[in-house]
C-alpha cells in the first residue's frame, strides 16, 4: 500500500481513501489519524464502511485511491469485531492466547496480561464457556500481548451488557494512560464513546465531521446523520459528565468549568 508523508506525532494516518467493491462505492476520500497516546473513535451508521476502513488502515485491504502512513516499526494490536471458534475444539483461554499471539511468550506473561484486563481468574477455562464480557477481555489481552504502540479495536464492547461496556471503556482508558499507546476504536455506542475519547471521526462512506466530541456533537452533519434528538441527548450527556471513574469504579469529581484538570483526569474524561 502507498504511504503518505508523516506529520507531527502520527502513529498512523489515512488520507483520501477511495474504495469500491463489486461496483458499489464503499469509501470516498475517507481519512483518519491517531497520534501518540490519543484515543480516536470512529462512529457511523450500519453500512457506513467502518470495519472495511479499519482493514484498509491495517493493510488488509488495498484501496483504489489514497494512502496510509504507518510509523516505521510500529506495533499494532488488533481486536476484531467477531471471533469464530469450533465448538468441539478443546481450547482453554491460555492455549488460545499462546496459539493466537506470536508474542504470546510464557504462561507467566499471559497470566500477567489477563490480570491487566481483569480476566486473571479464567486462564484455564474453556473458551466456549466464558461470558461475552470475558471473551472481549481475552481478545483485548491477545492484542496487548503484542506490546502495541497502537491498539485498533473494532466494536470492543459487542455482546456486553451496559454496565460491562462502561467498565471496558474505563479499562481501555486506563491501558492508554499506563502504556502510553494510541487507540483507534470503532463503536456505535455513542453515549459511552463521547465521554471516553479524545477525538471522534464520523464516517458515512466519507468523513461527515471530525474533531473533539463537543465539536462533533454541535456539527450539523452529525445531527443530519443521527437526528436532532440524538444530538441533543448526547450534548446534554456530555455537558453533565462532571466526573471520572477510577479502576475500582469509584467516582472522582472533575474541576469546575474554567479550572485546569489534572493530566490523569483529562485522560479519563
Amino acid at each position: 500500500m502507498d504511504e503518505a508523508a508523516s506529520q507531527g506525532e502520527a502513529l498512523i494516518e489515512a488520507t483520501g481513501i477511495d474504495l469500491a467493491l463489486g461496483g458499489r462505492v464503499i469509501l470516498q476520500a475517507a481519512a483518519a489519524r491517531v497520534n501518540d497516546g490519543e484515543i480516536v473513535t470512529l462512529i457511523g451508521p450500519n453500512g457506513a464502511g467502518k470495519t472495511i476502513f479499519v482493514r484498509v488502515l491495517l493493510g488488509l485491504v488495498k484501496p483504489d485511491g489514497g494512502g496510509v502512513f504507518r510509523r516505521p516499526g510500529i506495533r499494532i494490536g488488533y481486536m476484531p469485531q467477531r471471533l469464530s471458534l469450533e465448538p468441539s475444539l478443546p481450547l482453554t483461554v491460555d492455549r488460545f492466547l499462546a496459539l493466537a499471539a506470536r508474542r504470546g511468550g510464557t504462561r507467566q506473561r499471559r497470566a500477567a496480561v489477563l490480570a491487566e484486563v481483569g480476566a486473571g481468574g479464567i486462564m484455564d477455562a474453556p473458551m466456549q464457556v466464558i461470558s461475552g464480557g470475558e471473551l472481549q477481555r481475552v481478545m483485548l489481552a491477545r492484542a496487548l500481548l503484542r506490546d502495541p504502540d497502537l491498539l485498533v479495536l473494532d466494536e470492543p464492547v459487542q455482546g456486553v451488557d451496559v454496565g460491562g461496556q462502561a467498565d471496558l471503556y474505563r479499562l481501555i482508558g486506563r491501558i492508554r494512560a499506563e502504556r502510553g499507546c494510541g487507540v483507534f476504536l470503532v463503536s456505535h455506542d455513542l453515549h459511552l464513546v463521547m465521554a471516553a475519547t479524545d477525538r471522534v471521526v464520523c464516517l458515512n462512506q466519507h468523513v461527515c465531521c471530525a474533531g473533539s466530541p463537543e465539536a462533533v456533537i454541535r456539527d450539523p452533519a452529525y445531527a443530519a446523520l443521527f437526528g436532532e434528538p440524538a444530538a441533543e441527548a448526547l450534548a446534554l450527556y456530555r455537558h453533565r459528565h462532571d466526573h471520572r471513574h477510577e479502576a475500582d469504579g469509584s467516582i472522582v469529581p472533575l474541576p469546575e468549568d474554567g479550572e485546569q484538570a489534572p493530566a490523569e483526569s483529562r485522560r479519563h474524561g
